[in-house]
């Protein structure tokens, strides 16, 4: 593929804003394209983009020595030599990269049935109950989110919930190349306002909810909502069906949205009462899961879903609403539902083969949303106290510090503040503004924790923190780990440490003295 064959897939805002290059016919062939210097191979076109802590213009020279054929960038560097490559020079390179590779990998989210679901929390467990409705359809399916992606025999981590444009656009072709017919897709703000999902289009969307993160990001929940919205607005196709979770103080955003690109919407709700096409009619909600009934346009279905907590009924009938707009019969909903597998660090509870231990939960929850719905779920599950070990990501929104902390501390008889992934900041100052919001509480020494009601203590060290928490808690006594939920590391500066709460849960429960 030629290069002047990709640039001219630029639209009008991301018209070149110049072209250098030794002769008008300096038209190089591509054999592939690159957004990371590392990964350049001989033929490829490489991409500068601009990040949070690196800028591709400064590795254009390294690009060159790998191979590269000719560059995109936003400017080029003083005393910079091109060394006879052709240099295409765009207003945003990042945007740019996104319809050369959907191009370049010959359009492939065209040959799929895609369903995208955005929201601040729950778009990972909803995108595992559609997935295991799908095949319970007889689809084949493909998964992307924050977790891992996975389609047919391959199996990978995931560095971000909505991989760059390019790696999205590569792993739609490798599903196609392996037969997949469907693909679910977590569809991040990021992802979103960045433009990694241009050359998608969604024959379903889906919004769980919006409360508040990212504003580190996006500078305030009005331009946060707003990005979320633009997979309604930007990204569903002709005739697609948009799902909003009606119970959401944001539904009407998204309802908006769908209405202006020209698709149904279907609404989910919690309320029996409600006139929304998919409500819950009434569940139990236990240690063991769920059991609920779900009225559809259709009729009535009763479903036993595996997940543990309350809100994870919201995530259901969101992925119910899905289940319709896909025209899944409520039968195949329903069994998609019962075989849903346990969601890494969702509401995971860590077992141990220990006498008297107490019940070991490790979940994701990061946001003040997210930590009051798993503790208000889990409170009245426990007999006994609710010991909850938490901390606060690092430059990261730290306006919710405060707002997680006074969450955790509303349902919490003991809290162990924490680390999470302090990245560049001093993890003393996160616990400063973390406990901001532990006011409620008494401040004690860590030994002093399991004699002081109302209390919490702080302890930078995770690993530390989880063994107090464990070491406290009696039989009968729940252990809340929030916050980092299936990830398997921890960023300190720039490091990305191996760290594992659910391996670290267990080590504590295996030293536990007997009682």
């Amino acid at each position: 593929m030629r290069l002047s064959e990709l640039l001219s897939t630029l639209p009008p805002e991301l018209a070149m804003l110049g072209l250098e290059r030794d002769a008008p016919d300096d038209d190089p062939v591509i054999r592939g394209l690159a957004y990371d210097s590392r990964a350049v191979s001989s033929g490829d076109l490489f991409f500068a983009l601009r990040g949070a802590d690196f800028d591709g213009h400064a590795f254009l020279g390294s690009a060159i020595e790998l191979g590269a054929v000719a560059l995109v960038v936003e400017e080029l560097p003083e005393r910079f030599e091109r060394r006879g490559r052709p240099v295409a020079r765009v207003p945003d390179s990042r945007r740019a990269l996104a319809p050369i590779s959907t191009h370049f990998f010959g359009n492939p989210a065209r040959e799929l049935r895609l369903v995208g679901i955005t929201g601040t929390n729950g778009k990972t467990s909803t995108s595992y109950l559609i997935e295991t409705m799908l095949k319970r359809a007889g689809a084949r399916v493909g998964l992307i989110g924050t977790i891992e992606v996975r389609y047919a025999d391959e199996r990978r981590a995931s560095l971000n919930t909505t991989p760059e444009s390019y790696d999205l656009q590569r792993i739609l072709r490798n599903m196609r190349t392996r037969e997949i017919d469907a693909a679910v897709m977590e569809v991040s703000s990021h992802g979103l306002q960045l433009g990694r999902v241009e050359g998608c289009s969604f024959c379903v969307g889906a919004v769980t909810n919006v409360t508040q993160d990212h504003l580190d990001f996006h500078g305030s929940m009005q331009e946060y909502r707003a990005s979320k919205a633009l997979l309604f607005e930007r990204y569903l196709a002709a005739g697609a069906i948009a799902v909003v979770n009606l119970d959401d103080p944001s539904a009407q955003t998204f309802l908006d949205a769908a209405e202006r690109r020209g698709a149904r919407s279907l609404r989910t709700s919690r309320n029996p009462g409600s006139d929304a096409e998919i409500c819950l009619e009434g569940a139990d909600v236990g240690l063991d899961g769920t059991r609920a009934g779900v009225r559809l346009p259709s009729g009535s279905v009763e479903v036993a879903l595996p997940l543990l907590g309350d809100f994870n009924l919201e995530n259901m009938l969101v992925a119910c609403g899905v289940g319709v707009a896909l025209g899944l019969e409520p039968n195949v909903i329903a069994e998609g539902i019962a075989a849903c597998p346990q969601v890494p660090g969702r509401v995971e509870i860590v077992s141990a083969d220990v006498p008297d231990a107490p019940t070991v939960v490790v979940d994701y929850a990061h946001t003040p949303d997210a930590v009051e719905k798993l503790l208000a779920t889990l409170r009245p599950l426990t007999s006994g106290r609710v010991v909850t070990v938490f901390g606060c990501g690092g430059d990261r929104d730290r306006g919710k510090r405060p707002l997680m902390a006074e969450a955790v501390a509303r349902f919490s008889d003991r809290v162990v503040a924490t680390s999470d992934n302090p990245r560049g900041e001093d993890p003393l100052q996160i616990l400063a503004d973390v406990e901001s919001g532990l006011g409620s509480l008494h401040k004690v020494d860590p030994e002093a924790l399991a004699a002081t009601e109302a209390a919490y203590t702080s302890l930078v060290d995770r690993r530390e923190a989880i063994e107090a928490a464990i070491g406290v808690a009696r039989p009968g006594d729940m252990v809340v780990i929030a916050g980092k939920g299936h990830e398997d590391y921890q960023i300190i500066g720039r490091e990305r440490l191996p760290f594992d709460d659910r391996d670290e849960a267990l080590r504590a429960l295996q030293a536990r003295e007997p009682r």
